[in-house]
C-alpha cells in the first residue's frame, strides 16, 4: 500500500475539500466585521440612554371576553441592533402578561398567565422582513419596510386575556406585563463574536395596569 508523504499531508490540510462553506462563512463574518470595529469604538456609549420599556397598555371587554386592546414598546431596536438584524440575526421578542385578583389579606390571586413571542428574520436576497406571532395562528407577515416590521414587533392588538366568566363584578384586578429579548444564538464559528451577544439584551420593567370590573 503507498504511503502518504509529509508533503502529500500538507497538501491535503492547505486545501480543504470544503472551501465554499469556508468561503460562505468568510463572506458572513466580512458582512459583520465592520459592525463589530464600530461597536468596540463606540463602547463606551453604547448603554441604553433610552432604556426599553412598555409604553402604553388599553384593555376593553367584547361580549365574551376581557381582551388586550393595544400593547406597545419602546426602544426596542438600537441603530446596531438594526444593522445585525439586517445582516440575517433572527430575533425574538417575548411577551408576559398575567392577571392577578388584587386581595387585601392575602396574596393576589392569578386568574392567567400568557406568554407570546415575536421572531424576526430579514431575507437578504428577497429584501424583506418575515415576521411571525404566536398568537396569530398560522401567520406570517411579510413586509420590506423596516419600519413596518418595527411595529409588527412592538404592538399587540386585540389578544384574549381571559372569559368574563372567570372575573367577578366590582372586583379589583391587576394586569401586568414585561418584554424580553430572547438570548441571540450565534454559530459556532461566530462565538468569537461575544461583543455581539453583549448588544443583545433587553428586559423591560414589569408594567402594570388595576381595573375593576
Amino acid at each position: 500500500m503507498a504511503r502518504t508523504s509529509d508533503t502529500d499531508t500538507f497538501f491535503i490540510e492547505a486545501f480543504p475539500t470544503d472551501l465554499p462553506i469556508r468561503r460562505e462563512r468568510f463572506r458572513i463574518i466580512s458582512n459583520l466585521l465592520p459592525l463589530v470595529l464600530s461597536i468596540l469604538f463606540l463602547m463606551p456609549g453604547l448603554s441604553y440612554a433610552q432604556e426599553a420599556r412598555i409604553a402604553d397598555i388599553t384593555i376593553t371587554n367584547t361580549h365574551d371576553d376581557l381582551e388586550l386592546a393595544y400593547l406597545s414598546v419602546k426602544n426596542t431596536f438600537t441603530k446596531k441592533m438594526r444593522e445585525i438584524v439586517a445582516s440575517g440575526v433572527p430575533a425574538t421578542f417575548s411577551f408576559f402578561i398575567t392577571l392577578h385578583k388584587v386581595r387585601h389579606f392575602w396574596a393576589d390571586k392569578e386568574i392567567a398567565r400568557i406568554e407570546i413571542t415575536h421572531k424576526i428574520k430579514y431575507h437578504s436576497l428577497k429584501k424583506e422582513f418575515v415576521i411571525r406571532r404566536s398568537w396569530e395562528k398560522d401567520t406570517r407577515r411579510v413586509t420590506h419596510s423596516f419600519k413596518e416590521a418595527r411595529k409588527l414587533m412592538n404592538e399587540i392588538r386585540h389578544l384574549k386575556i381571559v372569559p368574563l366568566r372567570k372575573l367577578k363584578k366590582d372586583t379589583r384586578y391587576r394586569l401586568r406585563a414585561k418584554v424580553e429579548l430572547s438570548k441571540l444564538r450565534l454559530p459556532l464559528y461566530l462565538h468569537h463574536l461575544l461583543v455581539l451577544v453583549s448588544l443583545w439584551n433587553f428586559e423591560t420593567d414589569w408594567y402594570d395596569m388595576d381595573f375593576v370590573y
